[in-house]
């Protein structure tokens, strides 16, 4: 779908109604400069803990009335809003109410982690003293077999 060309000649133009031959072909161009409310960023809405439970008081008083739409309407709020809300009234939790870190949720620490790290510090410093040991064993079969040799050649050389 195109846009016209001319406006409609049946729209009035003018402030008596009426319109002009001339004007009848222009077309004004939009603002070049968005405006200041859609430029600015957005906010998710907040409400207090103080707040939360005097709607729902007010809400739960106009049962009988019929008149939850009105008060919701009134405070710009939505239904969904109310039965989170008495959700977490009845969830009686210490402050249920209070407004919920956004993110997502931190993970509980492990309680076996620390124990975790514990034995692989000790599997590390068992590892370095085998390796250590090997060494010395390693070093020691050397020198028994050097000892031996010359045991060997000493006991050879004094036959002779």
């Amino acid at each position: 779908m195109g846009v016209p060309e001319r406006l409609p000649s049946s729209l009035p133009s003018s402030p008596e109604g009426h319109a002009s031959p001339a004007s009848a072909g222009r077309v004004v161009a939009a603002p070049v400069v968005a405006s200041a409310q859609f430029t600015a960023g957005l906010k998710r809405r907040g409400f207090t803990a103080k707040y939360k439970p005097q709607i729902l008081s007010k809400t739960d008083r106009a049962v009988d009335t019929g008149g939850i739409s009105a008060i919701l309407r009134r405070e710009g709020l939505y239904s969904s809003a109310r039965s989170d809300w008495r959700g977490q009234r009845d969830a009686v939790t210490d402050g249920a109410l209070q407004p919920r870190q956004r993110g997502p949720e931190k993970v509980a620490a492990n309680p076996l982690q620390a124990e975790l790290a514990k034995a692989n510090r000790q599997n590390a410093a068992l590892r370095r003293r085998l390796d250590q040991a090997e060494a010395i064993i390693a070093i020691q079969e050397k020198v028994w077999a050097l000892l031996d040799e010359i045991k060997q050649t000493s006991g050879n050389s004094g036959k002779s």
